[in-house]
């Protein structure tokens, strides 16, 4: 049976990450990278694509878990018959290689485990040449692939997989440590377990203790910005927009896609996210991944990247893998890279902007990038695009396009760099002739509300942008009407979709789960709105789609009440970090920083 995607946690050491399910088992594991190839698939599969369990022999142990604090530790604890036992999972940071440490340790009566290691290299598919020495270490070898095991315990091979069992006592601890690199050197030296253990705490600890924010969302926070950070590759600062490829939107559905790249559309969220919550640091070095990631043609921007900058993401699709509860395709790579999403290069004027209104030092090239991207942008505003949402059927005039390619030449007229004055009086020219445009076509003129696409009838969720990003204030009739046509229209069960998938307009079947980053959005309106009371009411109901250790997935089923989408999803702990100190500085607006806003009314 497949576990549900909530029943899983993350652990890494931000070069990649692994997935541990509450029954002790890892189900998903790229190496050396976020997206490279994986050596455990039995997320998109079965455990014959790769895992590896050890869990209690008795099936009906109490299973309850936590991130030791302020931590991307994990802690399980089993509680059997006989006895009570913890597993504690992590990924030392640092070292030449990615590792995986588990550490079992009984500390009451007595407990059996059990192992069960099936490596497959190349997602799921290689099946390695496994190999024993006398140093109590197993090696596992495909092509250029290497696990290598180290632990005390007795194993042994049986039908392509390595097994085993072992029973402690009160006091007793059982290590591994699994370590991957290349298959043409010789395996990894023995680590000082206890070491690398309070090393990796110490590191957690320091950095998460960093934030400073005192009150009654502090925690949920925090946890996300620990995710966030678990999500960034530390050599570049690009943030993976989750460690997963192809959890589905809709259970058997195709809407399957690889979320393991950084997208520019994340930027000026996750920017904010860090400048308010303190992590100046993290924010610089987002914010030098992106401008090297853009460096070159404006025509050959792209929606997304590889972590350190890479541009070839060729979509294809794996036929092995059944894909998490026989949702089909498996897919790796992301075709929507290569698309015309226009709102992304108001995205990169809205993070210049807020960079430099954070204090960050400029880029030595920010200017001249800026000149260059809306030169082009002029020409092609108009044109139509694939949209935030990347649908996969033709291209619209969306409006959140138009809205922030507005964004785009408003931020640049208002800029506090020395620009000549006629330029930015043409900055500001073309931002006012697409506003003029935006409130002609964009607008249904009977409802006085804004719709999904030039002349369409269609909401979506996208539309709760315009107030955030100042294209009107929150009192605007039309952006009032805007929010009660999007909770009357897309909320199922108190939360929000992200349009009509009934309309047709993604060229995919209808029916997904509800994007949280929108109903986020409806919380930041309801703020800029002085709806204080709805706002926290909304928020904190989005707090209890959290799994049991604080994560969240792209989305969620309101029908089925489960998590959906990829996992964990930086799209939807960016939104929660955001609305949380949008929230609490509406609230106790003293007892918070300065904030840097986004949203900025137009004139």
């Amino acid at each position: 049976m497949t576990e549900r995607i909530e029943d899983y946690a993350m652990i890494g050491d931000m070069r990649t990450a692994a997935l541990v399910c509450k029954n002790g088992s890892i189900d998903w594991f790229c190496a050396p990278r976020f997206d490279s190839a994986a050596c455990f698939a039995a997320l998109l599969g079965t455990p014959e694509n790769g895992r590896w369990l050890i869990a209690p022999s008795d099936e009906d142990a109490k299973i309850k878990r936590r991130y030791l604090d302020g931590s991307l530790i994990l802690e399980t604890t089993f509680t059997t018959k006989s006895g009570r036992a913890t597993l504690t999972d992590l990924m030392p940071v640092g070292g030449d290689h990615p590792r995986i440490v588990r550490l079992v340790k009984c500390l009451k009566g007595e407990i059996r485990f059990q192992i069960d290691l099936t490596i497959r290299f190349d997602y799921g598919f290689s099946i390695p040449w496994v190999s024993r020495t006398k140093d109590q270490t197993l090696t596992a070898i495909a092509g250029p692939n290497m696990l290598s095991l180290r632990t005390p315990a007795r194993l042994h091979g049986e039908d392509l997989h390595t097994r085993g069992s072992f029973i402690l006592r009160a006091g007793d601890m059982m290590p591994f440590v699994l370590t991957f690199g290349p298959s043409s050197s010789p395996p990894p030296f023995p680590i000082a377990i206890e070491t690398e253990v309070e090393n990796t705490k110490k590191f957690w600890r320091e950095w998460s203790g960093r934030f400073q924010h005192k009150g009654r969302w502090a925690d949920a926070v925090r946890r996300s910005l620990i995710t966030l950070k678990g999500l960034t590759f530390r050599q570049t600062g690009g943030i993976v927009a989750a460690v997963t490829t192809s959890l589905p939107e809709q259970i058997a559905g195709p809407r399957n896609w690889d979320y393991r790249y950084c997208w520019l559309r994340d930027a000026t969220f996750t920017l904010l996210a860090f400048l308010n919550a303190g992590y100046r640091d993290e924010a610089l070095h987002w914010q030098g991944w992106l401008m090297r990631a853009i460096a070159g043609s404006p025509e050959q921007i792209q929606t997304m990247y590889g972590v350190a900058g890479e541009r070839r993401l060729d979509e294809y699709e794996l036929d092995w893998l059944p894909g998490y509860e026989n949702s089909k395709p498996v897919r790796i790579g992301n075709a929507a890279a290569s698309q015309l999403q226009i709102d992304i290069y108001g995205e990169l004027a809205d993070v210049m902007a807020q960079a430099a209104a954070g204090g960050l030092p400029a880029d030595p090239r920010r200017s001249e990038i800026r000149d260059v991207f809306l030169s082009h942008l002029e020409k092609m505003w108009c044109e139509k695009d694939e949209g935030i949402w990347e649908i996969r059927g033709a291209p619209q005039h969306f409006v959140h396009s138009k809205v922030m390619a507005w964004v785009a030449f408003d931020r640049a007229a208002r800029t506090s760099q020395k620009i000549p004055a006629k330029k930015r009086a043409h900055y500001k020219a073309v931002a006012r002739h697409i506003h003029a445009d935006i409130c002609k076509h964009g607008v249904d003129h009977k409802r006085r509300c804004f719709v999904q696409t030039y002349e369409s009838k269609n909401m979506d969720a996208s539309l709760l942008m315009i107030p955030i990003v100042g294209f009107l204030p929150p009192s605007d009739v039309r952006v009032k009407n805007t929010v009660r046509e999007i909770t009357k229209r897309l909320k199922r069960d108190g939360l929000i979709m992200r349009y009509e998938t009934a309309s047709g307009v993604d060229g995919l079947p209808p029916g997904e789960g509800a994007f949280l980053a929108c109903t986020f959005w409806l919380v930041d309106n309801y703020v800029l709105l002085g709806r204080k009371k709805a706002a926290t009411k909304l928020f904190e109901s989005l707090l209890k789609k959290q799994n049991d250790v604080g994560l969240l997935a792209e989305e969620y089923d309101p029908e089925n009440k489960r998590m959906l989408g990829n996992f964990p999803q930086a799209f939807s702990h960016v939104a929660l970090v955001n609305s949380a100190l949008n929230l609490m500085h509406a609230i106790h607006p003293k007892m918070t920083r300065r904030k840097v806003v986004r949203h900025k009314t137009a004139s």
